[in-house]
């Protein structure tokens, strides 16, 4: 191990080089959102004199109290929390392809630290880049109606810290042996939300060339009325009356954080629910318009895409959260209804009663919400860019996971990061050998893409990109195949239905 200093345009920083790998960790790429700063757009840092030390993790942003004692008692969590992470083969004028990981968790857990961009690096000499950002109340709390100029951009500073970071990227990425103008952004479930978010982000525009989607595309977002129904609920929660909102900047994060976790359930205009609070605002200011709308003009034609989900997504659920366990199913049926909305009328027949008999209601009615939820909104994305010329690949996940009974949310993550070695991860993917091979395989089409913009290697079948005759479609599967339209039947109703 040997020290590998750096020059960025704030002052310089030291990390560590392991092997073929130097990294750089808990860079800011913003001043701390305290104080006054707190609701508010990102600041760049101020310069330091001396030499940083950046060889530990930045703390985490703030996490809910329901996330596992043992894990807040490791990993340290702060309002001060805007950094990022940096593994490079060399801090050269090499101008290699820079991936940009956005992490997911229901824009309400999560953090960079969680991935190591160590294997990516080394397999395709490649730069890896992970961020934190603020998320929850402190990321998405919208009071531009309330509280007026001085809170214009509240509902959206999460989204900005992911602008920051990015533009952080574009400034001094090369100091590190990576290529601002070759840069990748890749995400998993909130992660690739945000990066649906960003694509229609003037802000935005310009900091990358590609995008990877995992599992998530370009929703949910907010209207400024629903996110100013939800503040107000908010902040009835914490007894903040609307005259004295800037006693907002001096309550606890703790606090902020509990008072999020006593909201009753959000239920959205057109009558569909999700289990997603806070979420970037349609605010006429930082995001003007809706994602998949801009998206649908043409303003991101110039972007190839992945976009790709998990074969049972839902799956996760009940793992996640055991009222889908012990619910009775007249309880399983109605929380789907609400949560699918206007939709379930159109849907519903064929989930529940034109699937194989014996299938228990459970598992059809996660079916039914892996496609509300993840594949369709997918298939909109892909129709979108496709119906501009863009180029796009499809995906879907197959692997089976002996713990969730099928390959769930957040699986495929879990390969694209060679996480499958891990004890603790083996749970979930099983312990047969081909899970090495596809962690490599799915590493390959990422790098690849992320080099030339085409995932196709000599690992794998030919992938074809997606178009609306044949719908190409990788499945990453012990045996990796092409199938074209994957579950047709259901994207035919609910094509028809929503």
């Amino acid at each position: 191990m040997s020290e590998m200093s750096v020059q960025t345009q704030y002052g310089m920083v030291q990390g560590v080089r392991e092997g073929t790998i130097s990294s750089w960790k808990g860079i800011p790429y913003a001043q701390p959102p305290l104080g006054a700063r707190r609701f508010r757009p990102p600041q760049p840092p101020e310069a330091w004199p001396d030499v940083r030390q950046t060889t530990q993790f930045g703390p985490m942003a703030m996490q809910p109290p329901s996330m596992p004692a043992e894990l807040l008692r490791r990993l340290s969590m702060s309002e001060d929390c805007l950094t990022l992470n940096i593994w490079s083969p060399g801090a050269d004028e090499k101008l290699r392809p820079v991936l940009v990981w956005i992490h997911g968790g229901g824009w309400l857990i999560g953090s960079g630290r969680l991935h190591d961009g160590t294997s990516l690096a080394t397999l395709g000499d490649v730069v890896v880049v992970t961020l934190n950002y603020r998320w929850g109340p402190l990321g998405f709390l919208h009071l531009a109606e309330l509280g007026g100029e001085a809170y214009a951009a509240s509902g959206n500073c999460g989204i900005l810290d992911q602008v920051a970071a990015l533009q952080w990227v574009q400034d001094n990425i090369a100091a590190f042996g990576g290529d601002p103008h070759h840069v990748t952004v890749f995400g998993e479930s909130a992660g690739a939300m945000s990066i649906g978010t960003l694509l229609a982000l003037p802000a935005a525009q310009g900091l990358f060339q590609r995008a990877i989607l995992q599992s998530g595309t370009v929703g949910p977002v907010r209207s400024s009325t629903e996110a100013t129904t939800l503040a107000r609920t908010f902040l009835k929660i914490l007894d903040v009356r609307l005259e004295a909102l800037s006693s907002l900047e001096h309550i606890l994060a703790e606090r902020l954080v509990e008072a999020a976790s006593a909201l009753p359930d959000w239920q959205g205009t057109t009558g569909a629910g999700d289990m997603i609070h806070f979420a970037p605002v349609i605010d006429g200011l930082i995001l003007p318009q809706p994602p998949l709308q801009v998206i649908a003009s043409g303003a991101t034609k110039h972007i190839p895409m992945i976009i790709g989900t998990t074969r049972d997504e839902c799956l996760f659920y009940p793992f996640a959260d055991s009222t889908w366990r012990e619910a009775d199913d007249e309880t399983l049926i109605q929380r789907v209804k609400q949560q699918v909305g206007v939709a379930w009328l159109g849907v519903a027949p064929f989930y529940l009663r034109d699937q194989p008999d014996g299938q228990p209601l459970l598992k059809r009615l996660l079916s039914l919400l892996t496609f509300d939820q993840f594949t369709y909104p997918a298939i909109q994305l892909a129709e979108a860019q496709v119906q501009q010329g863009a180029p796009v690949w499809a995906y879907r996940f197959d692997w089976y996971s002996p713990l969730f009974g099928g390959a769930a949310h957040t699986l495929d993550r879990i390969f694209v990061w060679n996480l499958a070695e891990n004890p603790t991860i083996r749970q979930m993917t099983g312990d047969a050998p081909e899970r090495l091979q596809l962690a490599k395989l799915m590493q390959r089409a990422w790098i690849a893409f992320a080099r030339c913009g085409d995932p196709n290697t000599t690992d794998l079948p030919v992938w074809p990109k997606y178009d609306l005759e044949q719908r190409a479609t990788m499945l990453f599967d012990r045996v990796s195949t092409v199938q074209n339209d994957p579950n047709a039947r259901a994207r035919q109703i609910w094509a028809n239905a929503v």
